[in-house]
């Protein structure tokens, strides 16, 4: 048992680290949400990131070369009608708004994602939210300081229009015993 409060009291410590100085001042409670936190069926909604033609084609030259997503007048012929931003650049922005989450969840690793869908198009001016719902946890068998949570997620457009869904698995502390 000794062990395992040991163990628990370094996940803590690294993800104070994670988090910053300031973390280690401030109340736990206020700061980091342990795996005990999470309610099935809770949902919670952050960020907003604005999308503009640069970034989309700044990360399409880069990591996606389409001409849709390089080249507006191509863009224009697409099946598209328009720039978009590529898949790959939409997943990406999911990431930066999940981290943006407060207070921050106690994620060790990400686990996988499945069912990742891009039902709409993500163009220049959309301004981008990401949603999500716990669907199920558990405790971990062989580690009894962590749980696993399945969060079903989306990104939202201005409209309120999905852009990605998926399912997002992830591993996450448990409170450090007292």
């Amino acid at each position: 048992m000794q062990a395992d409060a040991a163990s628990r009291r370094g996940l803590v410590q690294a993800l104070d680290r994670e988090l910053g100085a300031h973390a280690a001042s401030r109340s736990r409670k206020n700061v980091i949400r342990y795996f005990e936190d999470f309610e099935i069926g809770e949902r919670n909604t952050t960020g907003e990131h604005l999308v503009t033609s640069e970034e989309i084609l700044d990360f399409a030259r880069r990591w996606d070369p389409q001409p849709f997503h390089t080249d507006e007048r191509k863009a224009e012929q697409s099946v598209f009608r328009g720039l978009t931003a590529s898949g790959a650049h939409t997943f990406a922005i999911s990431v930066l708004l999940r981290h943006q989450f407060q207070p921050k969840p106690a994620v060790l690793a990400s686990l996988g994602y499945d069912e990742l869908r891009f039902p709409n198009p993500v163009r220049p001016g959309d301004r981008l939210s990401f949603r999500s719902e716990c669907l199920e946890k558990r405790e971990s068998r062989s580690k009894p300081d962590r749980g696993i949570i399945v969060f079903r997620a989306q990104v939202l457009n201005q409209d309120g229009q999905p852009v990605v869904t998926m399912k997002s698995t992830v591993m996450v502390a448990r409170r450090p015993a007292a």
